[in-house]
């Protein structure tokens, strides 16, 4: 009976090439993530993940009022005197994106540029005329009249 042995060189290419294969697989079993949005005010930019996306696709009808309601899980120290900067991924700015604050659309038209600047203090007036400490900011990806994704920010009042 003969044992069939494999030079060194053979052997270590199986063993990378099962190693690639193991990872391919890996990697096909992971979701994948959804596009970034950005708040920077001063020197300070916090990032997050969506609240709620559907890879691209409109969220539900049914889906859309909790998402809208779902607590920011980040939070950005803003004065009435600073600059806020919101910056979206491509693929956000591609369909087209508008702010809400407190659950509310803010905007009629979305804005389609992966970038722009708002003044702090637009962020803490209510409707009644006067100012709140705190105030959650949505970026939501729009198109047409469906609701593609859902980002939320906690913006707090520095004093």
């Amino acid at each position: 009976m003969t044992v069939a042995f494999f030079p060194g060189k053979a052997r270590r290419a199986g063993v990378a090439l099962g190693a690639v294969s193991a990872g391919l697989l890996v990697l096909a079993a992971c979701d994948k993530p959804t596009p970034i949005a950005t708040v920077t005010v001063g020197t300070t930019s916090v990032n997050t993940g969506a609240s709620c996306y559907n890879d691209g696709h409109a969220i539900s009808e049914t889906e859309i009022q909790s998402c809208l309601n779902k607590k920011a899980e980040k939070t950005v120290n803003v004065s009435m005197e600073d600059q806020v900067r919101f910056g979206v991924d491509p693929t956000i700015a591609h369909h087209g994106w508008t702010l809400f604050i407190n659950g509310q659309q803010a905007e009629q038209q979305p804005f389609t540029k992966t970038y722009r600047n708002i003044p702090g203090n637009a962020f803490f007036a209510t409707q009644t005329g006067e100012t709140t400490n705190d105030t959650q900011v949505s970026i939501v990806e729009t198109d047409g009249k469906e609701l593609i994704g859902i980002w939320h920010f906690e913006f707090k009042k520095k004093p």
